[in-house]
């Protein structure tokens, strides 16, 4: 029985491909605001104003508050996703170790086919669960990547105001 699943979530490559989009545009979107903001900064000389300040302020704040989000999302992920990689990894290296002894000890042809079968239904889910442990890596990094991104392309959008 094989099923197939339209989600991209259930497809570590477009899991992968996701994650690189969104750094991709993290990235740009760091970009112009690094240089927006070093623009303000050169700007502003040694007498920034007000607001000049509060900017710079909440550059620091931003990063801060980005970085424990990540490092929190990640945390809450790897939990997550520990506990059922483990559970499977296990279940299926007994399952494994069980259909190989009942191989080895079959009597009959009957009994080695049966076994057999076993052995390839293991192998069968051993290879699904290398895509699971692909797939949770993936969305590893998307929920850390997700506050930073938030905040790279929220600051260019805000900032990009005030340039026009």
């Amino acid at each position: 029985m094989t099923t197939t699943f339209s989600s991209r979530y259930f497809n570590p490559l477009l899991l992968w491909v996701d994650v690189a989009l969104k750094t991709q545009e993290m990235l740009l979107s760091s970009g112009s605001v690094i240089q927006m903001r070093t623009e303000r900064m050169a700007l502003a000389g040694l007498a920034p104003n007000a607001a000049d300040l509060a900017e710079f302020q909440l550059m620091s704040q931003e990063k801060m508050e980005a970085a424990s989000e990540s490092s929190a999302a990640i945390a809450a992920q790897l939990q997550n996703t520990t506990a059922s990689l483990f559970h499977r990894s296990v279940r299926q290296w007994f399952g494994g170790a069980a259909a190989w002894v009942g191989l080895a000890t079959s009597l009959t042809p009957a009994q080695a086919a049966a076994h057999s079968h076993q052995l390839m239904n293991v192998s069968r889910q051993a290879a699904a669960n290398a895509t699971h442990l692909t797939s949770a890596s993936a969305r590893v990094v998307q929920r850390g990547l997700k506050p930073i991104h938030a905040k790279a392309t929220a600051n260019a959008r805000r900032l990009a105001q005030y340039e026009a």
